[in-house]
């Protein structure tokens, strides 16, 4: 049988208890800003897609595949939104049902 190593307990550090890092402090953004950057991208994919159409419309540079795959993008991204949002109702609504 081999012998089991003793560990000087001295050399070992516990670490410092320090104040709780923010989500901010960790490069992370809240819940709350990862909405308003969800939703201004939403937008944005809403306004490429409008700005596509004109253009075919006008017959303006731009083809119609271009503004079908920027309509489509838009239409997902604005979907997904919903159904986020969906989801934060749904799970506030199970918070303000539980019982205190």
């Amino acid at each position: 049988m081999s012998d089991i190593p003793i560990v000087n307990a001295s050399l070992t550090t516990r670490p410092e208890i320090s104040q709780k890092p923010r989500a901010h402090d960790l490069g992370k953004e809240s819940f709350g800003d990862c909405l308003n950057t969800m939703i201004a991208e939403v937008n944005t994919q809403q306004n490429e897609a409008d700005r596509a159409i004109a253009n075919v419309e006008l017959g303006n540079t731009g083809s119609i595949h271009d503004a079908m795959i920027a309509l489509e993008k838009a239409n997902i991204s604005f979907r997904t939104m919903l159904q986020v949002r969906n989801k934060v109702i749904e799970a506030y609504q199970e918070i303000m049902r539980m019982q205190v």
